[in-house]
């Protein structure tokens, strides 16, 4: 049975509408889950029930992980102060963190959030180059602090006209091979999107301005996990560079080997920036982000401080998530698994008219829905319709893009293939009833919606899962069942 809480949902509820701000919004916000606890992928609810949760990148080695967990406590009645004083957590932590990237990248700064981390990367490379202005793609997050929503397209144009860039802002397009103006199909679309930004560069020049630092995330993961084709970081990178300009690449989303291939997402575009932003995976959970840079950049900045970043307790959990991610093969899970998931959502594709791109490496996947694969034109409706029909059946899954049409996966990296091949059947059911229902007022077609029952053996030499096999009909569960679902790390040394 579930602990009693101390506040009931409803007054839970009521409080924070009350003492909250409005517009910090909850997932789901017509019919928020009130979470309890959590452990590995699995999230519990204020009634006990369990949800398969397939966004939470935040704790990026698994919920509550017992070695993180046990390294925190221990240092935390150890020590927990300001990072004024020497101490070897810090330095090991950052010795250790410099020793997954490229040799040029060595010299840290520690802070306690991804926006942090961000700001400060901005205020390096001003420092550096003696240029305030930046680049960013339309698409881009990358933060709440006010300089950060100023290179977040993707946010402040939700305000409208009302919002005026500031005139150390640059924009170029995102390099969007589904929805862009450069196409799969497009010979070499890479060169094409470096060329645009090229062109923002010129303009800038043109009207007086002096780029600074280009920034981009490896993956854009808040355009819908859009993926940049060949050739676009590299020559990008070469041309910044011959205009006196540093590359920033934010890894707050992406980075520690959720892309599978490489521990770095800029590694997938054989690359290297000249600074690296790291936020909340690297704690956990714990507010924990960093700065990697080169020394002669770290060098021009002459003063900063940082008062929880780099504390003992924020570097002992950094260093226990790493030593996470390599004893547990995760970087190797996260191919593995994001493979399986997104050949499965790509194996359902042909049966779904709604299903426009599949796209993501590891354990970064989007699956862009669309009313036709002609027009493109976004299903927004439809993606919200799909993740409360998906929270239903207790898996919880989001939405992303300009246009919030796009289901995005990024889960904790000890998310299973059988989570995996589960989450696919799940999605394919609802989805298609979510078409037949639009075919029925004549928004698709129908003789284009597949079946309900799709087998995933067309992705695995597993037999598929009953989509049936974790039902949410009953309410009332059996004591064994009830054990089952109790904390899955307690196996765990």
């Amino acid at each position: 049975m579930p602990e009693k809480p101390e506040f009931s949902f409803r007054q839970t509820l009521h409080m924070r509408r009350n003492f909250i701000g409005r517009s910090c919004k909850l997932h789901f916000e017509a019919a928020p889950l009130k979470i309890v606890r959590a452990s590995r992928q699995y999230l519990y609810d204020d009634t006990g029930q369990e949800y398969l949760d397939c966004i939470n990148n935040t704790s990026h080695v698994g919920h509550c992980h017992p070695h993180v967990v046990g390294v925190g406590q221990e240092q935390m009645a150890k020590l927990c102060s300001s990072s004024g004083f020497l101490n070897e957590q810090t330095t090991m932590y950052a010795k250790h963190l410099i020793s997954t990237l490229p040799e040029s990248l060595c010299v840290c700064f520690f802070l306690s959030s991804g926006s942090e981390a961000n700001d400060l990367a901005l205020r390096l490379a001003a420092a550096y180059t003696k240029k305030k202005d930046v680049i960013c793609l339309d698409g881009a997050y990358h933060g709440n602090l006010g300089t950060l929503v100023e290179i977040s397209p993707v946010r402040y144009k939700k305000i409208g006209s009302a919002h005026q860039p500031r005139e150390w802002v640059h924009v170029a397009p995102t390099p969007n091979t589904f929805r862009g103006k450069f196409d799969a199909k497009t010979e070499n679309p890479g060169l094409l999107y470096a060329n645009e930004l090229i062109k923002v560069f010129q303009k800038a020049y043109q009207d007086g301005r002096q780029i600074g630092a280009f920034i981009s995330e490896p993956v854009i993961s808040a355009s819908g996990m859009v993926i940049p084709p060949e050739n676009y970081f590299p020559c990008i990178y070469r041309y910044v560079r011959e205009q006196g300009a540093i590359c920033i690449a934010d890894e707050v989303q992406c980075g520690l080997g959720r892309c599978g291939e490489q521990f770095w997402g800029f590694q997938l575009h054989n690359v290297v920036p000249d600074i690296v932003t790291i936020g909340k995976p690297v704690g956990n959970g714990y507010p924990l982000a960093a700065v990697i840079t080169t020394k002669e950049i770290a060098d021009s900045l002459m003063d900063f401080t940082s008062t929880f970043g780099g504390n003992p307790v924020a570097c002992a959990i950094g260093r226990a998530v790493l030593e996470v991610i390599e004893n547990e093969k995760l970087v190797s899970s996260a191919k593995n698994v994001g493979k399986c998931l997104k050949d499965g959502f790509k194996a359902i594709q042909p049966k779904h008219p709604m299903i426009g791109d599949v796209r993501g490496v590891g354990m970064l996947i989007g699956v862009e829905l669309v009313m036709d694969k002609e027009s493109k034109k976004p299903a927004r409706e439809a993606a919200e319709i799909l993740i409360y029909k998906m929270k239903e059946r207790k898996i919880i899954m989001g939405t992303e893009g300009k246009d919030k049409n796009v289901i995005v996966l990024s889960p904790p990296l000890c998310f299973t293939t059988d989570n995996a091949r589960y989450v696919v059947q799940h999605f394919s059911e609802v989805l298609a009833n979510i078409e037949s229902e639009a075919a029925s007022v004549g928004l698709t077609n129908l003789d284009e919606v597949g079946s309900t029952n799709v087998p995933l053996d067309v992705i695995t030499d597993e037999p598929s899962i009953s989509i049936h096999a974790l039902s949410d009909e009953d309410d009332e569960e059996d004591e064994e069942s009830s054990a089952a679902k109790r904390a899955r790390y307690e196996e765990v040394d």
